[in-house]
C-alpha cells in the first residue's frame, strides 16, 4: 500500500526532515509513505488570500491522481483513535487505491479540496504548526501500522 502525504511548504527546517523521514523509514515495503511538498502561493502583503487558498487547492487536487483516496488533513475533520485510525489503515488497504492526505497551508484548504475528499481527519482541535503535522502523520501512521502488526512501538 502507498500513502501519499500532500503538503503545501517547500524548504523545512532539518529537525522537520528529519523527524518525517524517521517515521517513514521505519514503515515496512507493505505500507510506503511518500511526501509531495506542494510550492506554496504568494504571500505578500498585497496577496489575495482566496486566490492564495485557490491556486494551492488547485495544486493538490492536481497531485491526487482521480483515481486516489483523498483525505483531508482538517480541524473539521473526524477525530481518530490510534485503534481507529488503525482501522482506517486496514480499510484503506483493501481498497487497494494509493491515499493522499492533504496538508493545506496557513489559510488552511480550499473548499474544492475538501469537497473532493471522501474524508477528513482531524489530528486535534488545536491549530498545529504546519511543519509539524507531517511528523505527527507520520508517527501516527507508523503507530496504527505496528498496531496491526503486533509490533510493541504501540503499548
Amino acid at each position: 500500500m502507498k500513502i501519499r502525504l500532500l503538503a503545501v511548504g517547500q524548504g523545512m527546517p532539518a529537525w522537520v526532515r528529519l523527524g518525517y523521514e524517521e517515521y517513514a523509514r521505519r514503515l515496512s515495503r507493505d505500507l510506503r509513505l511518500e511526501l509531495v511538498e506542494i510550492a506554496p502561493a504568494y504571500r505578500g502583503k498585497s496577496a489575495d488570500l482566496q486566490r492564495t487558498l485557490r491556486e494551492e487547492g488547485q495544486a493538490l487536487l492536481a497531485a491526487c491522481r482521480p483515481q486516489e483516496h483523498l483525505v483531508t488533513l482538517a480541524i473539521e475533520g473526524r477525530p481518530w483513535s490510534t485503534a481507529e485510525l488503525a482501522d482506517q489503515l486496514r480499510g484503506w488497504q483493501e481498497l487497494g487505491q494509493t491515499v493522499c492526505l492533504a496538508i493545506g497551508g496557513p489559510e488552511g484548504l480550499c473548499p474544492s479540496v475538501q469537497k473532493a475528499a471522501r474524508q477528513s481527519w482531524s489530528l486535534s482541535a488545536l491549530t498545529l504548526p504546519h511543519p509539524m503535522v507531517r511528523i505527527i502523520v507520520a508517527e501516527q501512521l507508523y503507530r496504527a501500522w505496528s498496531l496491526l502488526h503486533g509490533h510493541p512501538y504501540h503499548r
